[in-house]
């Protein structure tokens, strides 16, 4: 069997044109595991409402963060795609969940050079049901429709994985290094609460409460707000931080339902209104900066400290194409290439 590796990341719209930013965001919400209520529900809130108001609106959040080259994210995830390959022994093909290169785009072009059995890789470190879980199940639907001969390695989440944590707490070690700042502030993008229910295996472990996440339990293999926590608790463990230095929060809430808090904007809000001067925040639901990092947080999350009395906002860039990042990637990648499958 020959072997190949499929790295997939989040997707971005081609340009910055409403029209072509409509077009990703109808991909992306239409989604059943994005918005997952009833497809006549989710058609009237995504057709009906949010694609004749939002388009315009992102697009122009689009145009602030736009590269010269692209989409930072196609370009970042390029950039990491190119250099792995180049460490590796195997064929290394990009995709994404939405827009394009497409899953499909990716599996065809590994299928055109001969690979049979497939190492997928979502590129997020926590799991949850509208990054990992979508990605999984549409690659499976494609893989029996399209390329019935491929044979699947999925890589686990890896929030917890020694390589990972040592990776990111660098990052963030060198960011600071000669930056003042009192807090740090770590940022996950934010789910309903309905999915971290429907993603507990135990169905009744998931209170999302104060201790749910902390009590040991099979639901925590699929649940993203504790590995969120863990992620954070891991990593402060690593950087020795200091008790109440450090907190986490949730972005990006979309709709009226209750999402995971607290919420990142009005915790920064409450921070300068508290009296606080300096923050760092760093964003460990992504590996690629992408528009929740680059104008939602540097840009808009800056802006609402200033407003209330901040002063300096750090942000810590996401692990990209770090060199560090591409090595523990080739590692794990030629590991699996050689029969030694990854392990969180």
């Amino acid at each position: 069997m020959s072997k190949g590796v499929l790295l997939v990341n989040l997707g971005s719209p081609e340009s910055t044109d409403p029209k072509d930013v409509k077009k990703y965001l109808g991909e992306f919400l239409m989604d059943e595991r994005v918005i997952d209520v009833p497809l006549w529900a989710r058609t009237l809130l995504v057709k009906g409402i949010v694609l004749n108001t939002r388009p315009k609106k992102s697009a122009e959040a689009y145009q602030k963060i736009w590269w010269e080259e692209g989409s930072p994210l196609i370009v970042l995830s390029e950039r990491l795609q190119s250099k792995i390959d180049e460490q590796t022994s195997v064929p290394i093909a990009l995709a994404m969940r939405y827009g394009t290169p497409s899953i499909k785009q990716g599996m065809q072009e590994l299928h055109d050079q001969g690979v049979d059995e497939v190492l997928l890789f979502p590129l997020y470190p926590q799991f949850a049901m509208a990054t990992t879980e979508t990605i999984l199940v549409l690659a499976e639907e494609l893989r029996k429709e399209h390329f019935p001969e491929m044979s699947f390695t999925t890589v686990p989440p890896f929030y917890n994985h020694a390589d990972y944590i040592r990776t990111l707490g660098n990052s963030i070690a060198e960011t600071l290094k000669d930056k003042e700042y009192e807090h740090i502030l770590f940022s996950y993008h934010g789910v309903p609460e309905r999915h971290i229910r429907k993603s507990d295996v135990t169905n009744s472990h998931c209170k999302i409460d104060g201790s749910c996440c902390q009590t040991a339990s099979t639901a925590h293999q699929f649940c993203y707000r504790h590995q969120c926590f863990e992620t954070t608790r891991l990593v402060a463990e690593y950087l020795e931080l200091k008790p109440n230095t450090f907190s986490v929060s949730f972005q990006s809430r979309l709709g009226f339902d209750p999402w995971l808090k607290p919420y990142t904007d009005r915790t920064i809000e409450r921070f300068g209104k508290q009296g606080m001067k300096k923050l760092a925040i760093v964003t460990p639901a992504f590996v690629s900066d992408c528009l929740e990092t680059l104008e939602e947080i540097a840009m808009e999350g800056e802006e609402i400290f200033h407003e209330v009395g901040g002063e300096k906002f750090t942000v810590v860039p996401c692990l990209n194409d770090r060199e560090d990042w591409v090595k523990v990637l080739s590692r794990w990648i030629d590991e699996w290439a050689h029969q030694n499958p990854v392990k969180a």
